[in-house]
């Protein structure tokens, strides 16, 4: 253990904060694979374990597939001849990395950054909430989404909820219950539910036990740290959806003692069926006016909570932006070529094992500062991910009320 210390503190003052880290690649199997993540044709085929349908950034959390990998999720700590994963990184080396305050109240980063990328839409389905995932042990699943400048794929719109006349009349389990008791392969539960297009630049803020059924835009999700759901829906098109994934996380005796009502239960049916759910989760870039300047800027895109936040910087061929923060965060370049403190940076430079467009930033790094320099000539979009509490001063949706 001591000597794993030594070799990250070392590493944290050779790369002077400024983390590299190796991609984490996701399998699933459950749905077919957009292949909008750069890989190539080939290298997406994970055999018995399905596709690589997920690119997850500075991710200290374990992902729960069928065929299950011990550390499929981490992101590797990118030192010649070491194999650290971030999560065991926190864990030896909390406060040279998260700073003395946020290693005492948080085991890690505690926030899940990732790109999903199908080509289907995903079945409708919950996060359970915080009493529900406590349950197995795991936490809940507030997330958010901001949709990428992408190949929009066939269906670029996003159910969620339930019509508010369902909650309003209490129909909810006599419409429902029927249907998770039969789970005969077909997709009519979305006709009760209201879509949205995906539009690029925007997004949605969605706490956890709200039903959803995320379109097929290229979507950048930050989500609390958890990979827990439960699912509503038998079959999407031809592709049929078997029914453990509707019970696989619900406790055995629950599903035993209550059938199918255990997963009806975990549902939030008051926030799904609100009227005005449109406006109380919509998000758009919010400005930072104090980072305004003629070749840079900040917005928000990541907001309406305390658990993480995230913003959007954009800068110009040749300009330059003094980047400072309250704590550690990590960063994506989506577009253009960036000199980031020191570290060369280029969006789209990546394979299996490499990455040249993510940093994991260490809270004393980000207190000091560094300078982001546009070396391209095209604009630069430079995405920054924060965890809980460390930004308590993002904006939050005014809440609009059935009256």
């Amino acid at each position: 253990m001591s000597d794993k210390r030594k070799i990250i503190e070392n590493f944290i003052t050779e790369s002077e904060g400024l983390l590299k880290l190796k991609p984490a690649w996701v399998t699933r199997d459950f749905l077919p694979p957009g292949k909008r993540l750069g890989l190539k044709e080939e290298e997406y085929d994970a055999g018995d374990r399905g596709f690589i349908s997920e690119r997850w950034f500075a991710s200290v959390t374990h992902a729960e597939n069928r065929i299950n990998v011990e550390d499929e999720g981490y992101s590797y700590l990118a030192i010649d001849g070491e194999k650290i994963h971030l999560k065991e990184a926190c864990e030896i080396a909390g406060p040279a990395i998260m700073g003395k305050e946020y290693a005492r109240h948080h085991k890690d980063l505690d926030r899940l950054l990732k790109i999903y990328d199908f080509a289907c839409r995903i079945f409708y389905h919950i996060h359970q909430q915080d009493e529900d995932a406590a349950k197995i042990g795991m936490n809940s699943k507030e997330e958010a989404y901001h949709f990428l400048d992408a190949d929009p794929g066939p269906h670029p719109e996003t159910f969620f909820g339930v019509h508010p006349y369902i909650v309003d009349q209490n129909l909810q389990y006599e419409i429902f219950l029927p249907y998770m008791k039969e789970w005969n392969g077909d997709d009519r539960m979305l006709r009760y539910a209201r879509a949205y297009m995906n539009i690029p630049g925007e997004g949605f803020h969605l706490p956890s036990g709200i039903l959803h059924a995320p379109g097929t835009a290229l979507t950048m999700e930050l989500q609390e740290s958890s990979d827990i759901m439960a699912v509503y829906q038998a079959k999407i098109g031809d592709l049929e959806v078997t029914k453990d994934l509707l019970l696989r996380q619900i406790p055995e005796e629950e599903v035993e003692k209550e059938g199918e009502m255990a997963a009806l239960s975990l549902i939030d049916w008051e926030a799904c069926g609100d009227p005005y759910f449109y406006e109380n989760h919509h998000l758009v870039p919010v400005m930072i006016e104090e980072t305004k300047s003629e070749k840079a800027w900040q917005e928000w895109i990541y907001y309406n909570t305390r658990k993480f936040s995230g913003k959007r910087l954009t800068l110009k061929p040749g300009g330059e932006f003094l980047m400072k923060e309250r704590g550690v965060f990590n960063l994506f370049l989506w577009k253009g070529s960036a000199d980031v403190g020191g570290c060369s940076l280029k969006a789209g430079d990546f394979g299996l094992d490499y990455c040249n467009d993510e940093l994991l930033v260490t809270h004393d790094k980000a207190l000091e500062g560094f300078r982001v320099k546009n070396t391209g000539k095209e604009d630069v979009i430079l995405f920054s991910f924060f965890g809980p509490e460390i930004n308590t001063n993002v904006p939050m949706i005014r809440k609009y009320q059935n009256k």
